[in-house]
């Protein structure tokens, strides 16, 4: 079976399985897992924060970074169909317990500087005010599109000029990275807090990271202690992560495995594939997205439902030229 529906059914290689054998742990509640302290200091120099705090999942790390940019009942501004509102289970009127108000980005999902300001509220006896601005890069969605850093700089400084933090759920962080060839320090710069995760692309068996200032990371350690998130002997976990975080540059083979893809079921009969930017290749097709799938399954391949006539397949480190191949092959056959 050759497995696109997501970079998160990556398995961890031999290096990454040593490494957790061989960790050196402590208690990361305590702050003395030598491990995960060696992880959150490497990631926050290679995004060019202050500090950065491990973390079970991406969802998690969202929803801890909206808890402490926030009060209770104020405004969260995101776009309509970013993962922290969408797909995080209505978490943040759960956990931050704020009143989302969403913008309907272009066609790659970009949050324009004039949508900030007129979302934008103001705090009064009436309004409760904005206290939060979420962007996304890649967006997932809109296909693993690669936001630029000028559209990431706009959208903050407006939000920065109204007093307004930001937080960046960069999930797919380095598959932005990669498509734009710039660094993470520079895409992320503008920012005042990032979570990626460790587990899709990078292909670590679990875990996340939310980088930002200091203080933000204080303040994110104890609300992750409030959210159950507390771990122990971590290093286990966290010692594959690092080797996960130098598997960067490796994110372009996954890039052009899924441009070949897309080509060829572009060329099937019935589907129409978009260009990828990244590693989502987004397909529509004349049959319902549901029928389609299964008939893919019964060739071999796994795809997962974007809508009603669109799919997603997901290139990944587990998935080599042969398998793109077999899967264009396979693909035509259920067609």
């Amino acid at each position: 079976m050759i497995d696109l529906r997501s970079d998160t059914v990556t398995l961890p290689n031999d290096e990454m399985r040593e490494a957790a054998r061989d960790a050196d742990v402590g208690d990361d509640v305590y702050e003395e897992d030598p491990t995960v302290n060696d992880l959150e200091a490497r990631a926050a120099e290679v995004l060019g924060k202050e500090d950065a705090l491990y973390v079970p999942t991406g969802t998690m790390g969202n929803q801890i970074a909206a808890r402490t940019h926030t009060e209770r009942g104020q405004e969260l501004l995101c776009e309509v169909e970013s993962h922290v509102y969408k797909w995080e289970l209505a978490g943040l009127a759960q956990h931050a317990e704020v009143q989302t108000r969403t913008i309907e980005g272009d066609e790659r999902g970009v949050i324009e500087p004039e949508q900030v300001r007129a979302g934008y509220v103001e705090e009064d006896l009436h309004r409760p005010g904005t206290g939060l601005l979420t962007l996304e890069n890649t967006h997932n969605s809109k296909g693993g599109k690669a936001i630029s850093e000028e559209a990431i700089a706009a959208a903050a400084e407006a939000a920065h000029d109204l007093d307004v933090p930001v937080h960046l759920d960069g999930a797919r962080l380095f598959n932005a990275v990669t498509a734009l060839d710039t660094t993470a320090a520079d895409l992320v710069e503008p920012v005042d807090s990032v979570m990626f995760c460790l587990s899709k692309g990078l292909g670590a068996p679990v875990g996340s990271m939310l980088v930002g200032s200091e203080d933000f990371i204080d303040q994110a350690r104890r609300v992750r202690k409030l959210f159950g998130g507390g771990m122990r002997q971590a290093g286990i976990i966290a010692a594959p992560g690092l080797v996960a975080l130098e598997n960067r540059a490796r994110l372009a083979d996954d890039h052009e495995r899924a441009r070949r893809l897309a080509h060829g079921l572009d060329d099937v009969a019935g589907l129409d594939a978009e260009e990828p930017e990244t590693n989502i290749v987004l397909v529509e097709t004349d049959a319902h997205a549901s029928d389609f799938l299964d008939a893919c399954e019964q060739e071999g391949v796994l795809g997962v439902p974007f809508d009603d006539h669109v799919v997603r397949f997901c290139t990944h480190w587990n998935v080599d030229d042969q398998d793109v191949s077999e899967a264009i092959a396979a693909v035509k056959q259920a067609v």
